[in-house]
């Protein structure tokens, strides 16, 4: 089968390697399409991934062509998205119910092949059943919506709350639809880039701004959120938290990123600092919420790519065009 493959740091190619095959408790999936996100460039620059070469992808979603022997929760022809989760369900923080910590972290499309191929295997626990009215093709949108949720699940936010969100990219796009169906009184959003910044815009955000200080609010927000992993950012938005409010690290950023806190102020003010890490007890919901229409996906994908552009859809990635760019191996 066709698929890309991270070869070494730095670069990446189209290549041709064997079909999968499935475990007794594993399902193969025709990909219908594979999202690139921030977790990709890390891997293309040597950061996530334990070795090198890896086909990457792990927001992806198909249909069953192929079942392993002890599968009954699906069939061949269902449509699936899929959990890139990997856990070892033995270590500390999965026995207490945190895989995402796990001390033997693993992810389908970080450390085992992914979807950026013709064809992925995955167990079949970590495969959700779609509704036929979703498009498959869409579904690839799962994924890191599952993401958002966990971030939510972690801000536990109170109704009326006042949110400021860092980043108009697909993360922090999505951060904001959360936003306004979890009660916030009011959203804004920040970014450098007008156009991110018009799509806000379209979803309803409150306000948008290149620059903090353009919203006049010496209080500050309730909740400051940034979506991306930017040094520059992440210190603007630690002093934007007002009294008594939650700064939630949802971006990725770099190994060597750094930023200064205030110890004092957080005491005074009880502010609290938190990280989101990737996928926990959220992907299902996330499946539902998809189905139930809580994204516009001709609004968070902007680019449809066949697979043999994979390069050139990192490229596009890494220059900041677009939102969510997928692959379609099958056109």
């Amino acid at each position: 089968m066709k698929a890309a493959i991270v070869e070494s740091v730095g670069k990446v190619s189209l290549t041709t390697v064997p079909d999968p095959e499935p475990g007794p408790r594993d399902v193969v999936v025709k990909v219908a399409s594979c999202g690139l996100c921030g977790t990709d460039l890390h891997i293309l620059q040597g950061e996530f991934a334990p070795t090198l070469p890896i086909v990457p992808g792990h927001e992806f979603a198909g249909e069953v062509v192929a079942t392993g022997a002890r599968v009954t929760e699906v069939a061949v022809g269902d449509k699936v998205a899929v959990d890139p989760s990997l856990h070892c369900h033995e270590c500390r923080y999965c026995r207490s119910g945190r895989g995402n910590l796990c001390d033997n972290w693993a992810a389908i499309g970080v450390t085992t092949a992914g979807g950026a191929a013709e064809y992925a295997v995955a167990p079949v626990a970590n495969c959700v059943r779609l509704p036929e009215h979703v498009d498959v093709r869409d579904a690839a949108l799962i994924e890191p919506l599952s993401c958002a949720v966990r971030g939510y699940d972690l801000l536990r936010g109170n109704l009326g709350s006042e949110v400021l969100i860092y980043g108009s990219g697909t993360m922090g796009l999505m951060m904001l639809e959360l936003a306004k169906r979890t009660g916030a009184a009011r959203v804004d959003v920040l970014d450098v880039n007008p156009d991110r910044l018009a799509t806000a815009d379209l979803l309803g955000c409150s306000a948008t701004a290149a620059r903090a200080e353009e919203f006049d609010r010496p209080g500050g927000w309730d909740v400051v959120v940034d979506a991306t992993g930017n040094a520059q950012a992440i210190q603007d938005g630690l002093g934007r938290v007002a009294k008594g409010g939650t700064f939630l690290q949802f971006g990725v950023s770099d190994y060597a990123t750094t930023a200064v806190i205030e110890p004092y102020r957080i005491y005074n003010q009880e502010i609290t600092i938190t990280g989101s890490m990737a996928v926990l007890h959220s992907y299902e919901r996330a499946a539902a919420l998809f189905a139930s229409g809580v994204l516009d996906p001709s609004v968070f994908i902007s680019d449809r790519l066949p697979l043999e552009q994979y390069p050139e859809a990192m490229e596009r990635f890494q220059a900041g065009q677009g939102r969510k760019i997928v692959v379609e191996p099958w056109g």
